[in-house]
This record gives C-alpha cells, sequence and structure tokens, in this order.
C-alpha cells in the first residue's frame, strides 16, 4: 500500500485527511518560511509564493526518508501545503501576536479576501523522488463583523494566532465566516480535489491510500 506522509504539523490539515479516509504519517519540516520567501525573486506572484514555500516543506521532508520506507512500505508521497491569506494584493501569513491578529480582523470584517493555498505532492520510490507535482488552489472567504466583545474574545483564545489570515473555518473563526466561494477543504488547509488530481499526475490513485477503518 502506499502511504501518504504529511509535512505539515497541522491538525486540522490531519482532520480533513482522516476524514476522508486516509491516516497520514505526519513529519515536520523545520523549513524557515520567512527565508524562503524572502529568496524568491522580486515580482513572484502570490501563487508561486505558496507553491514554492510548499514544495520546501515536502522536499525538506522527502529529505530525511533516507531509509526509504515508513513501517516497511517503501512507495510513498510526502505532501506539502501552505496557505496565505491574499487580501488588497498582500499575503497575509500567520499573525503569531494579538496585536497583528486584531488589526487584520479589524481591515478584513465585513470585506472578502482569497485564501490561496500552496500543494506539493513528491512520490517516493526505495527514499528516491521519482515525480513531483505542484499547483494552487484558491477560495473566497466572505467575513462577518464580529462586534468588539467577540472579537476581543476570539483572540484571547489564542486561535488565529498560529493560522493564515488569522482565522479558521472549522473552529471558532467559522462564526465570523459568511459563505466561502470555492473549496472548503482548502480554506482548511488541504484541498481535497486539488490533491486528488495531483497525486493523479504522481500515478497515485486515492483509493490506493485509503485506511482499512473503511
Amino acid at each position: 500500500m502506499t502511504r501518504l506522509v504529511l509535512a505539515s504539523a497541522s491538525p486540522a490539515r490531519r482532520s480533513v485527511l482522516r476524514a476522508a479516509g486516509i491516516d497520514p504519517v505526519v513529519r515536520v519540516s523545520d523549513v524557515d518560511e520567512d527565508a524562503v520567501a524572502a529568496a524568491l525573486p522580486a515580482g513572484t506572484g502570490p501563487r508561486e509564493v505558496v507553491v514554492e514555500l510548499a514544495r520546501a516543506k515536502a522536499r525538506a521532508v522527502a529529505a530525511t526518508l533516507s531509509d526509504g520506507a515508513i513501517e516497511g512500505d517503501p512507495d510513498l508521497v510526502v505532501v506539502g501545503c501552505d496557505s496565505m491569506l491574499l487580501i488588497d494584493g498582500e499575503l497575509q501569513g500567520k499573525p503569531h501576536t494579538p496585536e497583528v491578529a486584531l488589526a487584520r480582523w479589524q481591515a478584513m470584517a465585513g470585506h472578502f479576501a482569497d485564501l490561496v493555498t500552496g500543494h506539493c505532492v513528491l512520490r517516493l520510490r526505495d527514499g528516491a523522488v521519482t515525480a513531483e507535482a505542484t499547483d494552487c488552489s484558491a477560495t473566497t472567504v466572505h467575513f462577518g463583523k464580529p462586534d468588539p466583545a467577540e472579537l476581543d474574545a476570539y483572540i484571547a483564545t489564542g486561535e488565529p494566532l498560529q493560522v493564515a489570515g488569522a482565522f479558521t473555518l472549522d473552529g471558532l473563526g467559522g462564526w465570523f465566516v459568511d459563505r466561502i466561494d470555492g473549496d472548503p477543504s482548502s480554506v482548511v488547509g488541504i484541498g481535497l480535489p486539488l490533491l486528488r488530481r495531483l497525486l493523479q499526475e504522481v500515478g497515485v490513485g486515492v483509493a490506493q491510500l485509503w485506511t482499512d477503518r473503511l
């Protein structure tokens, strides 16, 4: 059976995959995202930025799989993802601090923005990368207008500090999203329709990845 290795610490991404029948092996990269983005040529577009970040994460994890097998399986796919919010032509990553999160929400409340997610899929056989596929998904998110008390309470939970765009769709932030135009799984951090296509490009069908629990 082909095993899927998720190059991400995100519990939300893992939950999306598990709900879709895949129990991924989680390996977290030590990629310095800011350094990768800073090294890109001037004028690199938003979609290319998130794709390059996803590629860096996937390649970093693939490089650690030197033995070429996980739990005896030499046939692996490594999936890296990176999400950022594109608002007013500017990419917004994780706010990290309450002050930045508040400023972000004050700017985007009552407006809409695109959540862009880069995906990179690497096929490994016996530790060697044999195929690579990359692409980006974009979903338009229409934000509600939380009142000041709600916004303060939300930021105080800490949830928006470590997620792209300072919001979640599948957590407390879902209360403040009016609607989305596009793929909801992509907003959570890993787009299933796009991932299925990229897996096909490297020669893997999703049914090969389903676990026995289904």
